[in-house]
C-alpha cells in the first residue's frame, strides 16, 4: 500500500459543500488570499503552503510556555497525527465536521489536514466565540477552544464528538457539558507534539493517548513524550504528571508554576481543583517573592473585590493556604486564550 503524501486528497473530502481536489484547492487558496478576508488568506497561505514542494511548514509556536519560537513541521508527521485522531476518535469518509478555529494556529491547521485526509465533509466559519450561532446544521466532529465551547452550550446539541483544547476546561464549564449527549473530550497537546496527543473525555480526570504515542517521566516527574512518526526526538514537556499504565496519565500541574514556599513544594493546580467549587469566575494560586519563605503563596481573583467567611480555606491543607488574596480587574490571555498567571499580576 501506497504511504500518503502531503498532495493526497480524499474523495470524500468536501469544503462548504464542494467536492475540491489538490488542484481545486490551489486555486481556492490564489482566490481567498487575493480577495478574502483575514481568515480566509489564513486558510490560503497554508493551502499553498501544504501543496508547494516541501515537505515541512514553518510556523510559531504560541508562546504560553515561553517566548514564540519557529518550528519546522513535517508534512508526512501531520499526516500521521491526523491518521491517528482519526482512529482514536472512530472518524469515517463522509463525516461532517467543523473548522471554528483561527488557521494561524496549528489546531486550526490540523483540522484542514485531517479534512482532507480523513474525507471529512468540512464546513469553514470564521473563529468567533460563538462559532455555532444561528447554525442548525447536524456536526460530526468539532474542535474548540473553552470560551467558544461556553457561548454554545445550548447548540451543542447537534454535534456528536467535541475536542476542547488550547486552555484548560474549568470545572464550571464541566458540570454544563456533562449532561449533554455530546461526546466532549479535553485534549492534551502542543505544536511540537502537532496538536494533541492525547485525550480525556470530561467527566474523567486520566489522559489516554493516541495510537503511536509512547509516554514516559524524566528524573523531574515530568512527562516525555516519544511518537516515532512525527518527531525522531522525545519531546520533553515540563507538565508534571502521574503514568497510570503505559497508555494513560494523570496531568498533575506545570513544573514552571510550582511555588516553593518555606521548603515545601506547592502544585498550584492541585489547590485551585480545592477551591473550583467555592470561588465564581476565574482565579488562580501563584507565589510572590517573600523574605521569609522565599515565596508566598497567594490567590489571584479576577473581579471586583469580595469577603470570604473565616472557614473559606478549610478544605486546603497546612501549607497550601493562602497568604494573601488579590483582586485583578481583567486577567491577561495570549492569543490562544490562554491564562497569563505572571503576567496578569503586572
Amino acid at each position: 500500500m501506497l504511504e500518503l503524501t502531503h498532495r493526497n486528497v480524499h474523495n470524500y473530502f468536501k469544503i462548504n459543500g464542494y467536492h475540491l481536489n489538490a488542484a481545486d484547492l490551489c486555486r481556492v487558496a490564489y482566490s481567498y488570499i487575493k480577495e478574502g478576508d483575514s481568515n480566509e488568506q489564513a486558510i490560503g497561505e497554508f493551502l499553498l503552503d501544504w501543496f508547494d514542494n516541501k515537505e515541512f511548514i514553518e510556523m510559531k509556536t504560541s508562546g504560553t510556555t515561553g517566548l514564540p519560537k519557529l518550528v519546522r513541521l513535517e508534512k508526512r508527521a501531520m499526516i500521521h497525527s491526523a491518521l491517528a485522531t482519526g482512529d482514536f476518535f472512530l472518524l469515517e469518509p463522509g463525516n461532517k465536521a467543523l473548522l471554528c478555529l483561527p488557521v494561524q494556529f496549528i489546531a486550526g491547521k490540523m483540522m484542514l489536514v485531517r479534512s482532507m485526509i480523513l474525507g471529512l465533509d468540512l464546513d469553514v466559519v470564521a473563529p468567533s466565540t460563538a462559532p455555532l450561532a444561528l447554525n442548525t446544521t447536524l456536526y460530526d466532529f468539532v474542535a474548540m477552544v473553552p470560551l467558544q465551547v461556553q457561548n454554545s452550550i445550548e447548540a451543542l446539541k447537534n454535534v456528536k464528538k467535541l475536542i476542547v483544547g488550547g486552555a484548560k476546561m474549568d470545572a464550571s464549564l464541566e458540570e454544563k457539558v456533562l449532561p449533554l449527549k455530546t461526546e466532549v473530550y479535553e485534549t492534551y497537546g502542543m505544536t511540537e507534539t502537532i496538536t494533541h496527543i492525547a485525550a480525556r473525555k470530561v467527566g474523567e480526570n486520566v489522559f489516554t493517548v493516541l495510537p503511536n504515542v509512547e509516554i514516559a517521566q524524566d528524573d523531574r516527574g515530568c512527562l516525555v513524550i516519544t511518537i516515532p512518526v512525527i518527531s525522531e526526538d522525545p519531546v520533553v514537556t515540563n507538565d508534571l504528571v502521574e503514568i497510570i499504565r503505559e497508555n494513560q496519565f494523570i496531568f498533575l500541574g506545570r513544573i514552571d508554576n510550582v511555588i516553593n514556599s518555606g521548603g515545601v513544594k506547592l502544585i498550584p493546580e492541585q489547590i485551585e481543583a480545592k477551591l473550583l467549587d467555592k470561588i465564581k469566575g476565574r482565579f488562580f494560586v501563584t507565589g510572590i517573592p517573600d523574605a521569609a519563605l522565599g515565596e508566598k503563596l497567594i490567590l489571584v481573583i479576577e473581579g471586583e473585590k469580595q469577603d470570604f467567611a473565616i472557614d473559606f480555606f478549610d478544605g486546603l491543607g497546612k501549607y497550601e493556604k493562602p497568604k494573601e488574596i488579590v483582586f485583578v480587574p481583567k486577567f491577561k490571555e495570549n492569543q490562544n486564550g490562554k491564562l497569563l498567571r505572571k503576567g496578569s499580576l503586572v
